[in-house]
């Protein structure tokens, strides 16, 4: 009897205990539930990094939520819609370029306090319908713009060349004040990902400091990312035609642009990060060669390769601004506070100037197709469209028949990626925030790839030199073909598409080129993708599977609209040369449309 006792005893307290268990396990699991349901940490810090941002702008340039509804909607948001959400006064200063602003102030038509209220109003409403802004500085802005006023009022004087100008950066420069992520969860509220060193929100880059002795006004920071798609703000959409990219990786810039967020912006470049999506939105910029404005104290990653340096690259609405910004830092001398640049001075010798074509007409090398991938249709027709320009006005083109684009990818990718991007990698893991689908090639099984060996990285350098040698003996052959001078200048798309779908894009010669050789380029927009027009031949044969690959993401009506744009390239460090010309190139194209139209 005992022994069915204490078998029943243990079987109740088995049972028990089961039940005890499946309660225990039943109540991890909802709390499990529960915290999968948390943001993580990386995710709060991104929000309140947003929310922080919007606390920034005025209660009264808060837009409607149908608004943003109807933006988004939309397959454009630039010109006429974002025209019609500002007022009179602001759409009046906003419509205005550099050159015109700084007369305006200077003879007290406007003040810096209209023009700087005018543009952060406007830069506000373009970050509320395309999340461009990882830093504002409104407020600030503001009050260096009344300081500037009183200083005119003062002494009846601008206190430099772009006085009361806004401007905004893409954000790898320090503004005191300000954070500077680069896109990085984990670099909010540090310097650049380190902690406790006392310089975070307390340093100036050189080129800030260089505005602000210009007059100019940094009125925020823009999103800076790949493609342009970070954690924190997401996606960047292009606003000239939504269903595209902005590009990148400073495609916010090229977006604030766009929208005419601020007068100039300024971007970096190392393989076409400032061209394309200046080409992409529809604005002018140049990408000058290294050492021609300054980088220092700005953040970046792969900091040690100088072989290929990140440049500085300006975005604006003209090619007279575009002059005006490059001149302005010029005559500052920044080579006395940074040893990596040039002390080259602004030459005016070195300008076309319109007397100079009685003697002699600029012949230009022409590049319709670099032989890796065909441009889209719009692309094309924007060459056509600039060759019969330049013809009209008696200008020789010279068909460039380089044979050898496709080496610029390989070496431009084993330096820029040479170090296997191990800086990303660790900046990427400070918060445990995920990769965006556009990077996460650099890290297959989701880690960095080897560095390369010392011996073969130096093997690619000599490529890359050997490739600088030949392409210039080319460049002066053409002498042989124009009958006198070699091309001033050569003619060539930005990038094969008008545009990017996302997850789309593909490296391309046209950008790699110019940075593997230190190229200068300067980007002009010519016209607009047109859905029946633009069309691709029948008879298109693809050069290789992803050239076919490429023509096939081409959709007439889906980049309908999207803006068309080339590229003038100079020698290297030839900028105040490439500048003038590409003024004698929009002149060309401007009596070119008012004659025949395009």
């Amino acid at each position: 009897m005992a022994a069915k006792f204490r078998t029943l005893i243990l079987t109740v307290a088995l049972f028990v205990s089961a039940l005890t268990l499946l309660d225990w396990t039943y109540d991890m699991w909802k709390i499990q539930e529960i915290f999968s349901s948390w943001p993580a940490r990386w995710q709060q810090i991104a929000s309140a990094k947003r929310e922080a941002n919007m606390a920034k702008i005025p209660r009264e340039w808060i837009l409607e939520p149908q608004v943003l509804e109807d933006g988004r909607s939309r397959n454009s948001i630039v010109g006429d819609y974002m025209d019609g959400l500002l007022d009179a006064k602001s759409r009046y200063v906003t419509d205005m370029d550099v050159p015109e602003l700084v007369a305006r102030m200077g003879d007290g038509t406007l003040t810096a306090v209209e023009v700087v209220k005018a543009f952060c109003k406007r830069a506000a409403y373009a970050h509320q319908l395309s999340n461009l802004l990882l830093e504002i500085r409104f407020n600030e802005a503001i009050e260096r713009a009344q300081e500037l006023d009183d200083y005119f009022n003062k002494h009846k004087k601008l206190i430099g060349p772009l006085h009361g100008i806004p401007l905004t950066l893409k954000d790898q420069f320090h503004i005191k004040g300000l954070d500077t992520s680069m896109g990085f969860i984990g670099w909010i509220g540090t310097f650049e990902g380190e902690m406790d060193t006392g310089k975070a929100k307390n340093v100036d880059s050189e080129l800030v400091r260089e505005f602000h002795v210009l007059g100019a006004v940094p009125i925020g920071k823009v999103i800076k990312a790949p493609e342009t798609n970070n954690n924190i703000l997401g996606y960047a959409f292009n606003p000239c035609n939504q269903n595209l990219s902005t590009g990148g990786s400073s495609g916010g810039e090229g977006a604030m642009q766009a929208l005419r967020g601020s007068a100039f912006g300024i971007g970096t470049d190392i393989g076409g990060s400032v061209s394309m999506p200046a080409s992409f939105q529809g604005v002018f910029s140049i990408k000058p060669s290294a050492g021609r404005i300054s980088f220092k104290d700005a953040a970046n990653t792969g900091k040690g390769q100088e072989v290929m340096p990140t440049v500085v690259g300006i975005m604006g609405r003209s090619i007279d601004t575009l002059q005006l910004i490059l001149k302005s830092l010029l005559f500052l001398e920044p080579w006395l506070h940074d040893p990596y640049t040039l002390p080259i001075p602004w030459r005016s010798e070195l300008e076309y100037k319109p007397q100079d074509e009685l003697a002699y007409k600029p012949a230009f090398g022409f590049l319709a197709n670099d032989g890796v991938l065909t441009p889209h249709p719009p692309i094309s027709r924007a060459m056509e469209i600039v060759k019969e320009a330049l013809q009209s006005k008696g200008h020789q083109l010279v068909d460039w028949d380089w044979p050898h684009n496709r080496e610029t990818i390989d070496i431009h990718c084993s330096i820029a990626r040479g170090d296997g991007c191990h800086d990303v990698y660790d900046a990427v893991h400070l918060s445990g925030e995920p990769f965006v689908p556009e990077i996460t090639n650099l890290f297959p099984n989701g880690k960095p790839r080897a560095p390369l060996p010392l011996p073969e990285y130096e093997g690619i350098v000599r490529k890359m030199k050997d490739y600088r040698h030949r392409y210039l003996d080319y460049w002066i052959s053409t002498a042989e073909r124009t009958g006198d001078r070699p091309v001033e200048a050569l003619l060539s798309p930005v990038t094969p598409y008008a545009g990017v779908l996302p997850g789309k894009f593909y490296p391309s010669t046209y950008t790699t080129s110019v940075n593997v050789l230190d190229y200068a380029s300067v980007v002009i927009p010519v016209t607009l993708a047109d859905k029946t027009i633009d069309v691709v031949s029948p008879n298109f044969t693809a050069l290789n599977e992803v050239d076919q690959l490429n023509m096939e993401y081409y959709d007439p009506e889906k980049y309908h609209g999207a803006p068309a744009a080339v590229q003038l390239i100079g020698r290297r460090l030839d900028e105040e040369r490439l500048l003038s010309l590409a003024k004698l190139v929009v002149e060309a194209l401007n009596d070119y449309r008012s004659g025949y139209g395009g």
